[in-house]
């Protein structure tokens, strides 16, 4: 019989897709179920046209966020879902789904409110000693929906999206996304550079970020010394945009932040920067064609805290300026 599922996810980009995976699996043992998807205002540009979905669900925290989740808890109480998923462990997502009313309410054991679902699953950092990817440890949410190993996370630009990049695609090329929220996750400007002024001259290069790093992205390809190859499209391309162009590249260079995740989602050759952060934590590359790039020698300050900082605690910053050119220069396609 069919169920109705929603699956909440409220966090950033990369979370978001990452949960993916969750809906893969869903539909991969029982595709008759319904699911809705539900995330944060900016976010559902990510899951337009998805065609496992049925709906998706926003909430506004930019303004009148609590009035905006009662509204939400309203419509999800009316709705009365067979189970509801939430991966996040923050209090307002388990107000959501302990209120939900739904038959089965399922969690992490670290959200405030986990007392008050049908079952609790315990967040774990790893599994026998091994770090566990969040991708596994969100698939323990199935256990009582879906069994077997976890999917893999997906997204699904639409033939609109495609066409919108073409014009990008008629020279072999590779992407860069330079950027990243966290000044410790972000890969420094003038080791872009460097990078870009070896890579040779028969390929074009496309600098991916949002509107707000189009600066940064201009001053990377004016100092690269080959602007005419290089294409600026900070805050020109959707998110699924984005992914599209990331599967149609030889290679992408990005930093431990969303376009790691957009190429996973799309199975895109990958070279994921990490800086003061760590994959053990759980959020590295996917993709069949992956590389981690970090500082070649253990430093006792990294990492430095499980999310990117502001600014390096020690001012020195290491575990980016450690990195040498050659790592990433021997993941250019030959």
């Amino acid at each position: 019989m069919p169920r109705s599922i929603l699956l909440i996810q409220t966090a950033f980009i990369g979370d978001v897709i990452l949960a993916t995976a969750i809906v893969e699996k869903l539909q991969a043992t029982h595709p008759e179920d319904q699911i809705d998807f539900l995330v944060r205002k900016g976010n559902e540009g990510l899951l337009q046209g998805h065609p496992f979905l049925h709906e998706v669900l926003v909430w506004d925290k930019s303004k009148g966020k609590i009035l905006n989740l009662f509204s939400l808890l309203r419509i999800i109480r009316r709705r009365r879902y067979d189970a509801v998923i939430n991966v996040q462990r923050f209090f307002a997502t388990g107000l959501l789904t302990a209120c939900s009313g739904a038959l089965m309410t399922i969690g992490f054991d670290r959200n405030p409110l986990s007392l008050f679902f049908s079952r609790r699953v315990p967040h774990a950092a790893e599994k026998g000693g091994a770090p566990l990817h969040e991708v596994d440890r969100n698939q323990r949410l199935l256990a009582l929906l879906s069994a077997g190993p976890p999917a893999r996370p997906r997204l699904y630009p639409t033939l609109a999206d495609y066409e919108a990049i073409r014009a990008y695609q008629s020279q072999p090329y590779l992407c860069i996304a330079p950027s990243s929220v966290w000044f410790t996750k972000q890969y420094p400007e003038e080791k872009w550079v460097s990078l870009i002024r070896q890579v040779p001259a028969d390929w074009n290069i496309l600098l991916l970020a949002g509107s707000s790093e189009w600066t940064l992205c201009e001053r990377i390809r004016q100092a690269s010394g080959k602007p005419e190859r290089i294409h600026n499209l900070a805050g020109r391309l959707s998110l699924l945009q984005s992914a599209a162009v990331q599967q149609g590249a030889h290679m992408n260079f990005v930093n431990d932040s969303a376009p790691l995740h957009l190429a996973s989602a799309m199975n895109a050759p990958v070279t994921a920067i990490f800086c003061s952060t760590i994959p053990a934590f759980g959020y590295g590359p996917l993709s069949d064609d992956a590389a981690i790039i970090e500082h070649s020698e253990g430093l006792a300050c990294r990492p430095c805290g499980i999310h990117g900082k502001k600014a390096c605690p020690h001012r020195h910053f290491k575990c980016a300026y450690g990195i040498q050119d050659q790592q990433l220069l021997q993941r250019l396609p030959t």
